[in-house]
């Protein structure tokens, strides 16, 4: 069974800029119930379909498979629910981890989140000086419910 053990936090500042060039990604979902969502999701040149369980602290199961990108961007188009999520990935590096900076776009603007992944939840992390509030368990911030309640409507 594949898991995500991941910890998310809000941006602070933009100190974290100019460290990588960033890949656009665009996804929707075609279930977001609580107990699992169904994730349609181009990264790149890449398309992806993914499927998550409930989160549990800051673990949930995780199952993700390379699609035809022909076939995810027909899945956004016509099957996903409104409105898609659009943000560009930056990828830093602290302390001999990845750290993942999402910038959202569209109605999701001025929403700027970092996200590590862990091996396990107690995992220690040293948070670089640009990140802020930790938001793991908020679940306004999960992608999945940002397409219900955009950010720009808080």
């Amino acid at each position: 069974m594949g898991k995500e053990i991941e910890r998310k936090f809000l941006v602070k500042d933009n100190t974290w800029r100019g460290q990588d060039a960033g890949k656009r990604y665009r996804q929707g979902y075609l279930s977001t119930v609580k107990e699992r969502t169904v994730r349609v999701r181009i990264a790149g040149d890449k398309g992806f379909l993914t499927v998550k369980g409930i989160t549990v602290g800051a673990s949930r199961s995780e199952y993700e498979y390379e699609i035809p990108v022909a076939d995810a961007n027909e899945m956004l188009d016509r099957l996903c629910e409104r409105p898609l999520i659009e943000k560009t990935r930056y990828r830093i590096s602290h302390t001999g981890l990845v750290w993942e900076v999402d910038e959202f776009e569209g109605e999701n603007r001025g929403l700027i989140t970092a996200e590590v992944e862990l091996k396990d939840e107690h995992q220690s992390v040293t948070l670089p000086g640009w990140v802020g509030q930790e938001v793991t368990g908020d679940p306004r911030y999960f992608n999945a419910n940002l397409v219900a309640k955009p950010f720009t409507t808080w």
